[in-house]
């Protein structure tokens, strides 16, 4: 059996020959770099705030997806509603893709085996570590070291648990090659550095259970940093950021245009995945791209396929707590991003998606540029303050205020929202949002910007060299008991 998956995998392959690129999408892309190259020279041919062109446009592009996400986010306020006779529950199976994450696998593997569902089955993919996860696997847990490419027989001491040994390939190859072991409906996948809330295998079983037509699907995730000073401000800024994020995730879900699924904890239908041939190992961020080949996958067969965010699933995983680390974490996302963008570029302004083609993926289009518009905005504004020009700085310090006193009302109002859908208050708090709204544009999101125009590098040199990730915030979780 484990032969003809292979094969179906490898008959399936997403690394198909790329269509040539549609006109429509070269009018897109190239329109947005041919605006920001028109906004930016505006600052040597024109005056007044009209010198700042390029900041403006960047303040009016994020306040109309501010404005988006706050319309199509409405629904969370009416009740929730459940099936009053609830659909045959599927099975679910956990694969925990792990290399070299020995500090805090116990952390990871506590949270599943606590679950008030748990789970049919959880398999450790063991990328190649060459830390103590062997010795950790096999006294704590109880499992028998496998030969490696295969996998151990279930543990004595937790019947649901199993060892899958592989070379270092990557996490893409382990995922795939776990996916030939999982004997469930639907697989989650999850990080060794993520922490699973107690009901959240319960969460994703009974949405698969319920709807026949949900592919993938992505709980709601906080991040975590170390206790040091450095980590506490990361923890606050990407804790506001991922709030942000997971609305807009919800908003997207109700135009069926979801393509941002979390690797870290993530839900997919077996058999789906399977059909489009797994995880790609070429990609850089491969969970994001997975979502695009099920979307095409969909549409070229005429499934009703969908994708969507679980606000009832719940997760806390591990975050960067230093400038290194996040520039490190967001150059890879963002040139992951930007090779999705490539792979897929036929399907961006094609009716046939949808509003995911005819709306979203230009959304992305101009995402792609995001960074080097909010940039430029910031350069220029620091250029003109060193000026001292006076005929600039005023109209332009008022739409900055008018653009801040617009973010501390939606960053309120998200919080809000927020507690509304997750059903708890979790570590989102008022005031510590008024602050993120008045701070952030002149430090976190600079920093976010750079790490994404440093992704441009990624790219366009194919360089994949990220160094390691420190694991404090979870292993600061664990000691402290909570």
């Amino acid at each position: 059996m484990k032969d003809s998956l292979q094969h179906a995998f490898a008959a399936a392959s997403p690394r198909l020959a790329p269509p040539p690129t549609p006109g429509r999408s070269v009018l897109i892309h190239g329109g947005v770099l041919l605006l920001w190259i028109g906004l930016f020279s505006m600052a040597f041919m024109a005056g007044g705030v009209w010198s700042w062109s390029v900041g403006m446009a960047y303040v009016a592009y994020d306040t109309a997806l501010l404005l988006f996400t706050a319309w199509a986010t409405l629904p969370i306020l009416r009740a929730k509603t459940r099936l009053a006779m609830p659909a045959p529950p599927c099975t679910v199976g956990v694969i925990v893709a792990s290399h070299n994450e020995a500090a805090v696998l116990p952390v990871t593997l506590g949270a599943l085996l606590a679950q008030t569902d748990a789970p049919d089955q959880i398999v450790i993919a063991d990328d190649g570590s060459t830390d103590g996860t062997a010795e950790l696997l096999q006294t704590r847990y109880g499992l028998i070291a496998p030969a490696l490419g295969e996998i151990s027989p279930a543990s004595a001491l937790y019947p649901s648990l199993q060892w899958l040994r592989l070379p270092h390939g990557g996490k893409a190859r382990a995922l795939n090659a776990a996916m030939l072991c999982i004997r469930t409906d639907t697989v989650l996948t999850v990080d060794g550095d993520t922490l699973l809330d107690d009901k959240a295998i319960a969460a994703v079983r009974r949405a698969f259970s319920e709807e026949p037509s949900l592919v993938a699907a992505t709980g709601v995730i906080t991040p975590v940093c170390s206790r040091s000073l450095g980590g506490r401000c990361f923890q606050w800024f990407q804790t506001y950021e991922y709030i942000r994020n997971f609305l807009s995730r919800y908003a997207w879900m109700r135009l069926n245009g979801l393509l941002l699924v979390s690797g870290a904890f993530a839900g997919f239908r077996l058999d789906a995945v399977r059909a489009v041939g797994g995880f790609d190992p070429e990609c850089l961020v491969e969970d994001y791209e997975l979502i695009h080949r099920l979307h095409r996958y969909a549409q070229a067969h005429g499934l009703p396929w969908r994708v969507r965010v679980l606000g009832d699933a719940q997760a806390h995983t591990d975050a960067p707590s230093s400038v290194a680390a996040f520039l490190r974490q967001r150059r890879r996302w963002f040139g992951g991003f930007l090779q999705t963008q490539y792979l897929y570029r036929a399907m961006v302004g094609d009716r046939r998606y949808g509003w995911l083609g005819t709306l979203m993926l230009p959304v992305k289009a101009i995402d792609t540029l995001q960074p080097l518009y909010g940039l430029a905005a910031f350069f220029l504004l620091l250029v003109y303050l060193v000026r001292g020009d006076l005929g600039v700085l005023a109209p332009v310090a008022g739409v900055i205020g008018a653009k801040i006193l617009l973010d501390l009302a939606f960053h309120l109002w998200s919080v809000f929202l927020y507690r509304r859908w997750i059903g708890k208050h979790g570590e989102a708090g008022l005031f510590q949002a008024v602050m993120a709204a008045l701070v952030e544009p002149f430090s976190f999101q600079i920093l976010r910007h750079t790490g994404a125009a440093m992704g441009w590098w990624v790219f366009l040199t194919g360089n994949r060299s990220w160094g390691r990730q420190s694991r404090a915030g979870l292993r600061a979780r664990d000691e402290d008991g909570r």
